[in-house]
C-alpha cells in the first residue's frame, strides 16, 4: 500500500471561521476597535473561545464598522499650525 499523495484534495483544513486579523494591531482611541481587523478588544480576547456562529456574526458586522474610523489629517502637527 504505497499510494502517492499529491494535490490539494489531500490537504487537511479546519472547518471554522478564520480570524480577520491582519497583524496591524492598533486600537482607535475613540471607537475602541482595532484599526486593522475592526474587532473590539473583547472580541479579540474571546475569539479562540467563540463558536462558529458567534465568529460569523462578528465577521458580518465588521464592514459596517469601517466608516467609524476616520483618518486623522496630520495629527498633532496639523493642529499646531492652524
Amino acid at each position: 500500500m504505497n499510494e502517492e499523495i499529491s494535490g490539494k484534495e489531500n490537504i487537511w483544513t479546519r472547518d471554522e471561521v478564520e480570524s480577520p486579523c491582519v497583524q496591524v494591531c492598533l486600537v482607535h482611541p475613540k471607537e475602541r476597535i482595532c484599526t486593522g481587523c475592526l474587532r473590539s478588544i473583547d472580541e479579540i480576547a474571546r475569539w479562540s473561545k467563540m463558536n462558529a456562529e458567534e465568529r460569523s456574526a462578528i465577521m458580518q458586522q465588521l464592514p459596517t464598522r469601517a466608516p467609524r474610523l476616520q483618518k486623522r489629517r496630520g495629527g498633532r502637527t496639523a493642529r499646531l499650525h492652524r
